[in-house]
């Protein structure tokens, strides 16, 4: 029995195909995503890349598309540490006590930076294997390197209601 999630999925978009192959991954492995992230248009990732869409407009409608999600996937990357918006969006997530889950990319075998907010926040961090997203989605504090072996750290952020 396939079961399913509502996620928002942060993550730089040059990694769009990546949230793909993970959406499928999940699929395959019985959890059915449904994810609300914003995965812009090249039309509008112009017009954003151009700074023509006001920093508020975009808080508003990121905030309006992750209250509806249950958990928040980060998905880490060599370079996502430098990006503001995801940031942004893991203290967001925090914010609306959403269960926080960073997802090191495929084929990651060296520790690379995690975001700051995700350091702080994060209630898991695993590497890309469908039995420890799944189960960290389910909110398991599970905390792994890269590729999948334990982490150092055990005590994930729990959001108090």
């Amino acid at each position: 029995m396939s079961m399913k999630k509502n996620v928002f999925i942060s993550h730089h978009h040059k990694d769009d195909a990546l949230v793909d192959k993970m959406t499928n991954l999940l699929s395959k492995n019985g959890c059915e995503i449904r994810n609300s992230s914003i995965r812009a248009k090249p039309a509008n990732q112009e017009r954003l890349d151009k700074g023509l869409v006001k920093e508020k407009t975009i808080e508003r409608l990121l905030r309006m598309k992750m209250s509806w999600a249950g958990t928040v996937i980060v998905l880490v990357g060599k370079e996502t540490h430098t990006r503001p918006w995801v940031n942004w969006e893991i203290k967001e997530a925090q914010r609306q006590g959403k269960n926080i889950v960073g997802v090191y990319e495929q084929g990651l075998k060296d520790k690379v930076e995690l975001p700051e907010a995700l350091k702080n926040y994060g209630t898991s961090w695993v590497g890309w294997n469908a039995e420890s997203i799944i189960n960290a989605v389910n909110g398991n504090s599970i905390f792994q390197n890269p590729d999948g072996s334990p982490s150092s750290r055990q005590d994930g952020y729990h959001p108090v209601c």
